[in-house]
Order: structure tokens, then sequence, then C-alpha cells
């Protein structure tokens, strides 16, 4: 990936097990400093709330085909 990669979580629980940060560390990859119970930060969650509301102003609404 290079020297200047970053990783970025979410501090999400699956992502600070022990396995994962020995595998972050021996890879000698680096993490990205998160403050915990932040999604604000997270600029996929805000590309997700604006498709949500784009789909759900649509006229005529979505519906399924029978």
């Amino acid at each position: 990936m290079g020297a200047e990669f970053l990783f970025m979580d979410d501090n999400a629980h699956p992502y600070h097990a022990n396995i994962v940060d020995e595998c972050l560390q021996s890879e000698d990859i680096t993490r990205m400093d998160w403050p915990a119970y932040s999604p604000d930060l997270n600029p996929i969650k805000h590309a997700w709330d604006m498709l949500g509301r784009q789909i759900a102003a649509r006229q005529p609404p979505p519906s399924c085909l029978p």
C-alpha cells in the first residue's frame, strides 16, 4: 500500500480484537486516531443518508413490480 497508507476504522468492536491489532502491527499499518462513537466523521454514512433521502423524495415513489 505504501509508506503513507493510513488505516481508518470507526472504533467498532470487531476492529479492536487482539488478532486484528496484532495483524495491523505485524504489517506496519498505522491506525488513524478516531474518537469513539463519532459516526459523523465517517463520510460513507453521509453518502448513504443522502441517497436514502433522495430515494424517499422521488415522485412517484419507488415501488416493486408484482
